[in-house]
């Protein structure tokens, strides 16, 4: 069985979709530090030809809080109109607006204001909606030591787990060795995505946007292919 372990990213780019599609089950961690200028809770957007911030404003405390002590703002319930408009500025004359734009109305209008739990479920709604039927499993829900640390507590869940094989991405080839899962029969791989370039406007293109912007410019079926570009770095 295949796994892949992940913080919560507010609608990410196709690379965390990727990697939850090449796996049986993904790991999503409740129960860790928020990080302050991270991707958690913002992404980028196209906007006039240029990438932009979208912002989840959150109300002010601790610095120490996990991501499931965290919760939106008590403006979000007004500041989530703003953002609908911005969004749909950006994305109106897109070719597929008409069918992505009440997806995205569906994953802003989540009432719920836990952050990781609409963060949760916007993840939820888009992988539905291209058809990727991976297990979501929330971090807290599994009998392991949380506070073990790196290697050793993706070690701990993939053994809680069952896992044959635990796929990260590319970025974390330095954080993990190979002959250490192996001591475990567990086969460590690495996820590359492969670039995916499409038309945007007239514009120069723009990589790595939130997954909003491959929606607005590509049909679904061919969204499900990109989905498929990657490669596994052994």
């Amino acid at each position: 069985m295949r796994i892949a372990i992940m913080q919560p990213y507010i609608l990410p780019y196709i690379g965390y979709f990727q990697l939850i599609n090449a796996v049986d089950k993904f790991v999503v961690y409740d129960n860790i530090q928020f990080t302050k200028k991270g991707w958690i809770n913002r992404n980028r957007i196209l906007v006039n030809g240029k990438d932009e911030y979208i912002t989840l404003p959150l109300k002010s405390a601790s610095d120490y809080l996990t991501v499931a002590e965290k919760t939106l703002a008590d403006s979000y319930t007004t500041e989530k109109i703003k953002l609908l408009r911005k969004i749909t500025g950006a994305y109106l004359k897109a070719t597929e607006y008409k069918n992505i734009f009440p997806v995205i109305e569906t994953v802003v209008n989540y009432s719920e204001m836990n952050l990781f739990k609409y963060i949760f479920n916007s993840l939820k709604v888009i992988c539905s909606y291209l058809d990727i039927k991976t297990e979501f499993i929330v971090s807290s829900t599994l009998d392991v030591n949380h506070n073990l640390k790196s290697q050793d507590k993706v070690l701990a869940i993939c053994k809680a787990l069952n896992a044959s094989q635990y796929i990260n991405p590319i970025g974390g080839m330095e954080l993990y060795a190979p002959a250490d899962f192996m001591q475990h029969n567990i086969k460590l791989n690495f996820l590359q995505a492969t670039p995916v370039e499409y038309k945007q406007f007239q514009n120069i293109f723009v990589p790595w946007l939130s997954i909003i912007d491959v929606l607005m410019f590509n049909p679904k079926e061919k969204v499900k292919e990109y989905l498929q570009h990657n490669f596994i770095l052994k």
